[in-house]
Order: structure tokens, then sequence, then C-alpha cells
């Protein structure tokens, strides 16, 4: 078969629906400063679905650093990879501060998040390596693995039983094969906003030689006392071996930063190929950066709003008989039962007649038959904004339980941005 005709019959799980979803469901166009309410197709609507944690994103303070930095550097210095010609002192200071935010004796920036992982995992384990992982591990994880040229396994997502049997496996592999073994998981996870089960995994060194790499996107700037993440929260950022972050939530950036010991923060620098192949980070971005984590450490009052805004809207919705899930994070994800075409009813709903913007999770994401609305609680919301929200999903929640949504799919509204 030609390789072309074989993409037209095979769009895949979420790309067979482009022609009923594109723009509207899928690839939605949010216009507008970012803010907790911005234009979706000309009408303004309550937005929960940006992850700008502490509001930093329209913050006067970031946006005259990016400003300035634009104005000196423009936005291609510096001109090249780090190794070669893109390194500067400020890319050195970023990552001498972010270690010392994290508690790390070293970080490197990485120029996106998702690059970062997958080099990441493809440079710290060989064949020889084995890498056990949580089922639910993000999608970098999963592709930084499919480099890895060794044993792999997974467990049950937070099953801290099927990890021992697992990491059993491995040790038995590794005896042989004089390898190591590296644990992945995650800090919060982006969908459920559950935590990994950091200390369960930490007490496990006791018995079996492995070391631990964890993906706090979610964590990093919204938990723990000073924000350092999931393992200052859970108390056990020391026994994280190598800690991974990301400038794009939190931060409200671009990039992302991986912290450790020197050497192995010296070894990471010298063969991640996303990397060393890859153009350094502009200097907008890198004084950017700068701002906002001074901001991070020195205005708890960020976090603390955050949180304020969270415990209402979570509790709200508990109350008013929704499933959350075990979230424990700013994450906020409804859980609804039913098929996509309830799915695409219910968010119509909410977008056309109440005029609230969340984002919708289907297979395959999530299993079937589950509907995720996913809620990004933010500082920029407010109390009055839950209120709000609140209100409108105690409709949506009879409406439900009354049958009253038709078993089809909603139709799209004509809109032209011209």
């Amino acid at each position: 078969m030609d390789l072309f005709e074989k993409i037209k019959e095979r769009a895949g799980p979420l790309g067979k629906y482009r022609e009923q979803a594109h723009g509207y469901y899928l690839f939605p166009k949010l216009e507008g400063e970012i803010s907790n309410k911005m234009f979706f197709q000309g009408k303004e609507r309550l937005v929960w679905s940006l992850n700008s944690y502490l509001g930093l994103a329209n913050h006067p303070e970031v946006k005259k650093a990016d400003a300035a930095a634009a104005k000196k550097y423009g936005m291609a210095y510096p001109m090249g990879a780090r190794m070669m010609s893109g390194q500067t002192k400020y890319h050195e200071q970023l990552e001498r501060e972010l270690a010392g935010f994290v508690k790390k004796e070293a970080a490197y920036l990485l120029n996106y998040g998702y690059q970062g992982m997958v080099s990441i995992i493809e440079s710290l384990v060989d064949r020889h390596d084995v890498i056990v992982y949580d089922s639910e591990a993000h999608a970098c994880i999963i592709d930084g693995m499919r480099l890895h040229f060794g044993k792999r396994f997974v467990y049950p997502h937070n099953d801290i039983e099927n990890l021992e049997k697992e990491l059993q496996r491995a040790t038995k592999i590794t005896d042989r094969t004089k390898g190591g073994i590296l644990v992945i998981t995650e800090g919060v996870y982006g969908m459920a906003g559950d935590l990994g089960k950091l200390k369960e995994i930490v007490a496990l060194k006791k018995k079996y030689n492995f070391r631990l790499l964890v993906d706090d996107a979610h964590g990093f700037g919204t938990m723990g006392k000073t924000g350092a993440g999931t393992g200052e929260a859970l108390g056990v950022q020391d026994d994280i071996d190598v800690y991974f972050a990301t400038f794009a939530k939190a931060m409200a950036g671009i990039g992302g930063f991986v912290a450790s010991d020197q050497h192995i923060i010296n070894h990471l620098a010298y063969n991640m190929r996303s990397q060393i192949y890859a153009k350094s980070l502009p200097m907008p971005m890198v004084f950017g950066a700068l701002k906002r984590l001074e901001l991070l450490r020195t205005r708890p009052e960020f976090k603390n709003k955050l949180w304020k805004i969270v415990n209402a809207l979570q509790k709200g919705l508990k109350d008013l008989g929704y499933s959350l899930g075990n979230t424990e994070s700013p994450v906020t994800p409804v859980f609804i039962w039913g098929n996509l075409a309830l799915a695409t009813q219910i968010t119509y709903d909410l977008r056309e007649n109440y005029n609230i913007f969340c984002s919708i999770v289907i297979y395959p994401v999530v299993p079937k038959g589950v509907i995720l609305l996913r809620l990004i609680p933010t500082a920029m919301h407010t109390l009055d904004d839950v209120a709000y929200t609140l209100n409108a999903f105690s409709d949506i929640k009879k409406k439900i339980e009354q049958g009253e949504y038709p078993d089809v799919l909603a139709k799209i509204p004509e809109y032209t941005d011209e």
C-alpha cells in the first residue's frame, strides 16, 4: 500500500474525529491576554484550561523582564547549541539557582521538557540496564523508553506491591548483565492529579539497588512548603536521584531543567542528544525564567492564592457529588461515565450556555467509557469564578441525571475569526 493512502485510512484514535472536532473540541483557539477570562470563538469565557498555576504568565514584572531581554538581545542570541556556541553566564546562573531551589548539587537547562525527558532516559541507561516505570507515565517518558535497548517493566499505577515484584525481576536480570535499575515515576500525575507514591518507592531502596527519576512537571512551584515540588511536600526530596521539571506549568514559560549530583549533570550535558544538537534557549527565555524563579521563591502569596482556589473548587465539586478521583494537587479532574456523544454535549453546553471553557479528555488518554473534564485552578482565578462554576456544574449534573442530553454529537457553531 502507498504510505499516504495508508495514512488516509488510519487517521488514529483522535485524528478520526478531525473533521467534526477541529477548531472546537480539538485545537481550539483561545485569544486575548492569558487570564482567568479569555475569548473563544468571539465570546468571553471563564477559562479553566491554562497551566499558569501561579498566574505568572501576565505578571507585570515577568512581562517587563521578557520585554527587556528581547529588546537587548533579540530572539537569536545565543546562536548555536550550548556545547558549541550557545553557552552564557546567564544560562549557568539560572542552572545554579534552580539547583539550589530544589536542593540538588547541579542542574542543566532543557530547551523543551518533552525533548529533555526523552534524552535524559536515553542518556542514563544502556542495553545492560533495566527500567521499571509506572503505567500512567507521561508520553515523554514512554517515548524516552522507546530508545532504550534493554529491558523495561511496567507496574500498575501506584501499585507498590507490583513495583516490588518488577524490581525483583529487574534485579535478576541486572545480576546477570552487571547493569543498573532506573525507576521512573511522576510527582503529580497531570491528568488525574494524584501523587506518585514517592515515600513508598524510596523505602524500597533499603531492599533493592536502583536509582529514582521523578518527572515533577505539575509539582514544581505548586507542591511543598517552598514550592520546590512533590519531593519536598512528601519529605523525600533528598532521595530523588534525578529530578525533572518544566517551565511550562507554574513558571508559565518555555523550557525545563534536570537536577541531580554534579557528576550526573556533567554526564547528561555531554550526552543528551536533544540538547547537544539543538539551539540554546534564547536570552528572553533565560532572563524570563530567572524572574519567574525569583517570584516563585519570594512571593509565597501566589501559591497560597492558588491553593485557596483549589480547595474551594474541589470541595464544591465533591459536595455536588462529582468524583475527582484521588487528586491531591491543583489538577482537578471531574470524572463522568458515558460515551463520546455525552462528552461533546456537556462540553458544548458548558462553552455555549455557561461560557465556561475547560478541557475534555477522552479515550485513548482515559479508558473507554470515561469522560474527564479537566479543570486547572490558578492564582488568576477568584472565588466568584469558583461559585459561578459550581452553579454551572450543579446544572450539568441535574441534566445528566435527568437524561436531558441527546445521544448525538454536538453541532459546532459556525465561526470565523476573519
